[in-house]
């Protein structure tokens, strides 16, 4: 039976100037973890931050809050190690980024990491089955990956069928949508649990 839902606000609209108020803010709030977009400007257009920052936030937050890394970068293989070092709990890269998925797996578990496997809207969710039995959680973008604010696409839902994986919605995730997301929570019975990551407004 599924035992509820996460909610795992992105940090992607927050002030960087003042960011770990922020992080504790949206902790304080109820938040269950935090998500981290990590963007590098190649797999997806725009730029956010690195490990550096990670590091920063762990060392503000402390060990509790559970960071999952949202690695829409290139060469996701690269970052690995920086992350865990930085204090990251769960590494999630996109199975378009990388040609070896397994041994990526494998060096993320090596490492202390959880590992998340991201697919995007245009991506099959055949591509992702192979690989179920080897990760902790299935991120399924509902929307293009690399921009904020963008609109909900509900079509991504029949996706979200992975029995004993945790399942993540994410983006377009907000007080207009989320009941939809409940909605799925009540009838996935199989998965271990629904994971939202709604971008908070500006």
């Amino acid at each position: 039976m599924a035992s509820g839902c996460k909610i795992g606000p992105s940090i992607l609209n927050s002030n960087l100037a003042n960011l770990g108020a922020e992080c504790l803010q949206m902790l304080d709030s109820g938040a269950d973890y935090l998500h981290l977009d990590v963007m590098d400007g190649h797999f997806v257009p725009n730029v956010t931050f690195g490990h550096p920052v990670v590091e920063s936030l762990r060392k503000q937050l402390g060990q509790d809050p559970f960071f999952d890394m949202h690695m829409m970068v290139s060469k996701p293989e690269q970052r690995v190690k920086p992350m865990a070092v930085a204090g990251a709990n769960q590494y999630t890269f996109h199975l378009e980024a990388t040609e070896n998925p397994g041994t990526l797996i494998k060096d993320i578990r090596e490492n202390g990491m959880k590992v998340g496997l991201a697919i995007k809207p245009g991506t099959s969710v055949e591509y992702l089955a192979p690989w179920a039995n080897q990760i902790d959680m299935a991120l399924v973008m509902t929307v293009e990956p690399g921009f904020g604010e963008q609109k909900f696409m509900e079509d991504m839902m029949p996706k979200t069928q992975f029995p004993s994986l945790d399942i993540e919605g994410d983006g377009g995730v907000g007080s207009d949508t989320v009941h939809k997301c409940a909605e799925l929570t009540a009838a996935l019975t199989s998965c271990a649990q629904v994971i939202l990551s709604p971008q908070l407004p500006k």
